[in-house]
């Protein structure tokens, strides 16, 4: 994010993130305006009522006509009031809403590399809990902020013209307790960049601890993961109890003085009237008037904090927006020729670190590919630079011949259909579930799909069937089954390109060989790139690529490469060993 951006302040960003909403802000203000003002009206009727009880007025009817306009005062000053809030409430929910959807949106854009650098639990806490905590004070800190400072300069306007000196006077006490903020202040900065810190800490440390609870409480390590969580709790609090801690003294010192303007006033009115500088009435109206002038200045001030909480959370969510994307045109400009997939001299890294050093493949059109090395070696990054979860350092990744950084991102993802080891459901039914490959598909459709990919039979098994919820991330299902459920949801897709990365990880022998038929009928004439942890799997494969230490050291079929590769030979008898030893 440039300099500039981050210098907007967090009033322009919420107009930005109001969009059509900014009307609902406006009158928002206006109402609040005259809500404000309606409540200092009646201090006008009540100075007359005083003035007239003081001449010996004994009309009840007048007295009747100030209570009467100020009991309607009051009404305008309650209705305004809550017409305004239920503006601005209204516009805020928009800015939420916006400000989640242009955050998800953002990382649909950014590479997932990026993406990954921060964890889940810090992603959603922003877009959850702090985005979702900012509600009442942008309900409220609009309108009141604005109209509040408005009507006391108002009021201290006609004071000035009744009395300027005892006017001045009366705000004597204003500087003293702004001297003593500014001493509660100090440092506020730090202080408060230390509790966002803090408390991000604690949110990361809480999603990891409960996600990790498993295996957690199944290598014993409850007592020191949960002393981790404690640690970050008790710091998380603490940091709080020492800032309000240092600010207390002056503070309280500050809420005392600022509105204490009758300190000084009612001396030096009294005085004033004594030596005929000021009539009664006139003191009468300026004591009664100093009654309400700080008060809004102290609710301008009580959203000070939020304000500041505010523009940090602002700040954190237009910090994202600001990353960089995967660059994409918007109109395909040159069309792919076929589904032929190249790498030429692709160079990528994660950070400084970099895993692919110049991999030049072919995958063409229609065939079946494996991708298969010793772990770490990069068959996984190149699954993903196919499927532009990243762009590359440095060469090309070409699609159909065109470089896919001049496909649309929307348009390239309609091509590419992938699975991955880490597979991932949705807290909805089975039947949703699979049918995200394709919102268009039928009941018939998915279903056809799950015969096809050996899931049918477990999913008529399960409570409610193709109705059955899986849980939060599928935690209801196990391991197996999701996956099964994921490859049917790519295979629903329908795309000409599809990524099996170790989808198959999970799944016992028998089902991996029943997933690999369903497969290989339902990607006939397409091209398919899978990733396998059991080599047994991909040897009818049209070609195997041998990937070590981020380079593709061979490729061929199984018969060239058991032939030609000492590294998949070496690969392969580990492999048959290895199901020997499962067998005996």
């Amino acid at each position: 994010m440039d300099s500039s951006t981050k210098k907007r302040s967090t009033l322009s960003w919420v107009l930005e993130f109001a969009g059509m909403n900014k009307s609902s802000y406006i009158f928002s203000v206006i109402f609040a305006t005259i809500s404000v003002l309606a409540g200092f009206v009646p201090y006008f009727f009540v100075a007359k009522i005083v003035r007239a009880l003081i001449d010996g007025e004994k009309d009840m009817g007048f007295y009747l006509i100030q209570a009467g306009i100020i009991s309607c005062c009051w009404l305008v000053n309650k209705a305004f009031h809550s017409i305004s809030t239920t503006m601005s409430h209204k516009a805020t929910f928009g800015v939420l809403a916006e400000i989640r959807r242009r955050l998800t949106k953002k990382l649909s854009l950014m590479p997932l590399g990026d993406v990954l650098e921060d964890s889940s639990g810090s992603y959603k806490n922003i877009i959850v809990e702090r985005v979702d905590s900012i509600e009442t004070t942008l309900a409220h800190i609009i309108p009141e902020l604005i109209s509040n400072a408005i009507v006391p300069v108002g009021i201290f306007v006609i004071m000035l013209s009744i009395n300027w000196k005892l006017s001045l006077i009366a705000l004597i006490s204003v500087p003293v307790g702004l001297f003593f903020f500014g001493l509660m202040t100090m440092g506020s900065e730090e202080s408060f960049k230390n509790t966002m810190v803090k408390t991000k800490a604690l949110n990361d440390t809480a999603v990891e601890y409960i996600n990790g609870i498993e295996v957690i409480k199944a290598f014993g390590k409850t007592k020191t993961s949960y002393e981790k969580f404690i640690v970050a709790a008790k710091e998380g609090a603490d940091c709080f109890i020492e800032w309000m801690r240092r600010c207390n003294v002056w503070q309280n010192l500050a809420l005392t003085l600022l509105p204490a303007q009758l300190l000084t006033l009612l001396p030096f009115a009294g005085l004033f009237y004594m030596q005929g500088k000021v009539d009664g009435t006139d003191a009468l109206l300026l004591i009664i008037l100093t009654l309400g002038l700080v008060s809004p200045f102290m609710v301008v001030a009580g959203h000070m904090d939020n304000l500041k909480k505010t523009g940090a959370i602002i700040e954190e969510a237009t910090s994202i927006l600001g990353k960089r994307e995967l660059i994409r045109p918007d109109i395909l400009k040159e069309k792919p020729l076929n589904n032929t997939i190249e790498f030429k001299d692709v160079h990528f890294g994660y950070s400084d670190k970099e895993v692919l050093h110049g991999v030049n493949l072919t995958i063409k059109e229609g065939t079946v590919n494996a991708l298969v090395g010793p772990s770490g070696s990069g068959k996984s990054t190149i699954a993903k630079l196919i499927a532009s979860f990243w762009d590359p350092d440095k060469g090309a990744v070409l699609y159909g011949g065109v470089d896919i950084r001049n496909i649309p991102l929307a348009e390239y993802n309609k091509n590419i259909a992938y699975v991955s080891q880490d597979n991932y459901l949705f807290d909805e039914t089975v039947m949703e579930n699979i049918r995200m490959g394709n919102p268009n598909a039928s009941d018939e459709d998915v279903i056809n799909a799950a015969k096809a990919c050996g899931c049918h039979e477990f999913i008529m098994n399960l409570e409610n069937g193709y109705q059955t919820k899986t849980g939060g991330a599928g935690g209801h299902l196990s391991g197996g089954e999701r996956q099964r459920i994921s490859i049917a949801r790519a295979m629903l897709k329908n795309a000409p390109v599809v990524i099996l990365d170790e989808a198959t990880a999970y799944t016992d022998p028998e089902n991996e060989a029943l997933v690999q038929r369903s497969v290989a009928k339902l990607v006939a004439g397409k091209t398919l790139i899978v990733i396998a942890h059991r080599l047994s799997t991909i040897v009818s494969s049209d070609c195997i690529f041998v990937i070590d230490d981020g380079n593709v050291v061979a490729k061929g079929t199984q018969e060239e490469l058991l032939k030609d590769s000492p590294l998949y030979r070496e690969m392969w008898e580990a492999h048959i060993s290895s199901k020997d030893s499962e067998v005996a």
